[in-house]
């Protein structure tokens, strides 16, 4: 009888069990900020800058409650978190109403089957110029395993190039049609050359998240006298590989392991761009926590060659027998054996549009509609977008304007590949999804270029570099229903069109598939007055 009741109450706490719930208030404000040893309006969340950092576990609920501060409208997104059946949640204007002045909104974010290191950031206007970004970090629940020791600590660390420049400046310049100029600096967790320091105990390992958050330029990591292993690139545990430096593209996000296994006193921590005529470079101090001396000599040099890149690139591959956010392996999905049902080309570009600079993809250069395409979409609304309004390839046509959407069927599996004509480094991300990098290489991509693509173990991820009068080509299982932003990381082309939406639809409309407008919805645009499900 006591075992019969003692199954019965396993039973009945099982069927009751609900994944916890992790609550933030955040309050969005203008403040002064001296990243750069000049005073600048910054924008804080609780007075920080960068913003808090999120902590949170595999399925974990986020309840994000954001109170804008700000005399203008204010939205945040969640660089790599998947929003899985839930687009609206993605805080970039194509899916969300921007939160007005004086008032608030609460993001409900489900961390579902993900972990690693992402950030968030402002999506609206060119707010990102200004700060509010912070580190994300998802841990593996307690009973899946990890394909390396627990480290002694886990600290994050947000570098991104800066403009001394206001970002209101910034953004008038864009608006008038003009390129921005070169940036003034690199940050490190918001500081300037030296400004940040970090403490290891001699003997112990620690685990780094570094995330690209800056507005364009790819950067090099290093440690002076110390070598990086790395572990997991946006949510993917890869194979254990050491090495001396990492380029970590402009919107991108690795985890590395570092030893203190040096003599006890103080390192640089480096930071450089790359691919850059002028290079900046800034500073933090590796410091160990029974120093003998503070940091001298000479800063250790970046890596020059842009063929160094591509190769470190290529070198990153997934471990097949590590779990993920579920206990089975990496490996347990073999993209490589799935049938490709549709081929995307995707070609940027940068043009005079009416005597103003523009950017493109397949020739359309985006421009936003009155009213979010996810509510659009949602409540029927004609008028606002049209699906097919950017091709599937290249068309050759001069550059023009539209609100671009192209359409995609729920559970497609599709490839794209990212054509790059210009002579710089590009940077592209795909909201709600991570995707295969299965090749990359220069010159023009053709389907004979699918010989060489990696059908095993290539790294999955959001983010993907496009390297100069190069391609690179992604897998992607389209199994999350919504509107999704793709963009250029580099946030000026960005802000002047270099983006589109991917419309994922299934015909069914079963909240199987995708959840309803959320309650608590902010209605704008075309969709104000009109009313959400319960």
């Amino acid at each position: 009888m006591l075992l019969k009741l003692a199954v019965i109450v396993l039973v009945l706490g099982l069927a009751s069990a609900e994944d916890p719930y992790r609550f933030f208030d955040w309050n969005v404000t203008y403040g002064d900020i001296y990243p750069l040893g000049v005073r600048q309006q910054g924008i804080l969340i609780n007075g920080q800058f960068p913003g808090p950092e999120i902590y949170s576990v595999t399925n974990d609920n986020l309840i994000i409650n954001v109170h804008n501060s700000l005399p203008e409208p204010f939205l945040i997104s969640w660089n790599g978190v998947q929003q899985r059946r839930n687009s609206y949640q993605d805080g970039v204007y194509g899916t969300t109403c921007p939160i007005p002045p004086g008032q608030n909104f609460t993001y409900t974010l489900q961390m579902k089957d993900q972990i690693g290191s992402f950030y968030y950031f402002p999506s609206l206007a060119f707010h990102k110029a200004a700060g509010g970004f912070g580190a994300i970090k998802i841990l593996s629940r307690p009973l899946i395993p990890v394909p390396f020791p627990e480290p002694a600590g886990d600290y994050s660390i947000l570098i991104g190039d800066w403009y001394k420049t206001d970002h209101k400046v910034l953004k008038t310049v864009l608006d008038r049609g003009h390129k921005l100029p070169f940036p003034d600096g690199v940050l490190i967790n918001g500081r300037g050359p030296s400004g940040t320091t970090f403490t290891f105990e001699q003997g112990k390992t620690y685990r780094l998240r570094i995330s690209n958050v800056g507005l364009q330029n790819s950067l090099n990591f290093r440690i002076e006298g110390h070598t990086l292993k790395l572990v997991e690139v946006e949510g993917t545990h890869t194979l254990l590989t050491t090495y001396n430096s990492l380029d970590i593209h402009v919107g991108q996000s690795y985890s590395v392991l570092v030893t203190a296994e040096q003599a006890p006193r103080d390192y640089y921590i480096a930071v450089s761009t790359r691919f850059t005529s002028t290079v900046l470079t800034s500073t933090a101090i590796f410091h160990y926590s029974n120093s003998a001396s503070q940091v001298s000599g000479p800063i250790p040099g970046a890596p020059t060659q842009t063929d160094w890149s591509i190769n470190q690139a290529r070198s990153i591959r997934t471990n097949l027998t590590a779990s993920g956010p579920r206990p089975n392996p990496q490996g347990s999905y073999h993209y490589g054996l799935v049938n490709v049902s549709r081929t995307i080309r995707l070609e940027s570009s940068a043009a005079q549009v009416s005597g103003k600079q523009r950017y493109a993809v397949n020739s359309v250069s985006f421009i936003p509609a009155d009213t979010p395409l996810k509510l659009a979409d949602d409540f029927k609304i004609d008028g606002v977008f049209k699906v097919g309004s950017i091709s599937d390839n290249p068309t050759g046509q001069s550059m023009y304007l539209d609100t671009s959407v192209m359409g995609a069927d729920f559970r497609a599996f599709v490839e794209i590949v990212f054509e790059n004509k210009e002579n710089i480094t590009q940077s592209f991300h795909l909201d709600g999804y991570a995707f295969w990098v299965v090749g990359m290489d220069g010159g023009k991509w053709t389907p004979a270029s699918r010989n060489e693509y990696n059908l095993r173990d290539a790294v999955s991820r959001s983010t993907t570099q496009v390297y100069p009068t190069s391609w690179t080509a992604i897998y992607i299982a389209l199994d999350n229903v919504g509107m999704w932003n793709v963009r250029s990381e580099f946030w000026a082309r960005q802000y002047l069109g270099q983006q589109f939406y991917l419309r994922v639809y299934s015909p069914v409309e079963s909240p199987r598939d995708e959840y309803p407008i959320p309650r608590n919805a902010l209605l704008c645009g075309r969709a104000a007055g009109r009313t959400t499900s319960p």
